[in-house]
């Protein structure tokens, strides 16, 4: 009778780690966190194309995961998609309006994210501020369709 509970016990503890387990792995697949929330302050960008882009998508500066994607809405001035970027506060101040701001995509088939690069004007971006180099994502649809094309021209 002994051994049965003791067993009983084991499987419990293994389904109720196991079930942390996927809680833990959905919410890193996700990009939500069970953190507090940090400062943030809010850069806008406008892209031509996002291509997969979707909103809680990492922002990154040589790597390093410094904000999220807020929001992604139509800009019906422009036509482009306008990106709202949430970055951490501590970067507030310290980007140069000639910043920019590129959609890439981890690995070949990976999700898609902005990439930051510092520029070196004096002026700063504040809150609220607006990114004016970015660079679209390349489609991968598009680049094979171009190099058939080519390849069907020669």
């Amino acid at each position: 009778m002994k051994r049965s509970k003791t067993m009983e016990l084991g499987v419990g503890l293994f389904m109720l780690a196991g079930i942390v387990g996927l809680v833990f792995l959905g919410l890193r697949v996700s990009g939500l966190s069970l953190s507090a929330p940090t400062q943030t302050f809010q850069l806008q960008a406008n892209f031509s194309n996002i291509g997969g882009l979707k909103p809680r998508a990492r922002v990154t500066m040589a790597g390093v995961t410094v904000g999220r994607v807020e929001s992604i809405d139509l800009d019906t001035e422009w036509y482009d998609a306008r990106v709202v970027l949430s970055l951490d506060s501590e970067l507030e101040g310290q980007l140069s309006q000639d910043s920019t701001a590129a959609i890439l995509t981890a690995g070949l088939l990976g999700e898609q994210y902005i990439g930051l690069s510092v520029g070196g004007s004096p002026e700063m971006l504040e809150d609220g501020g607006v990114i004016r180099d970015t660079q679209s994502a390349l489609v991968l649809e598009e680049l094979i369709q171009q190099f058939v094309s080519n390849m069907a021209g020669s």
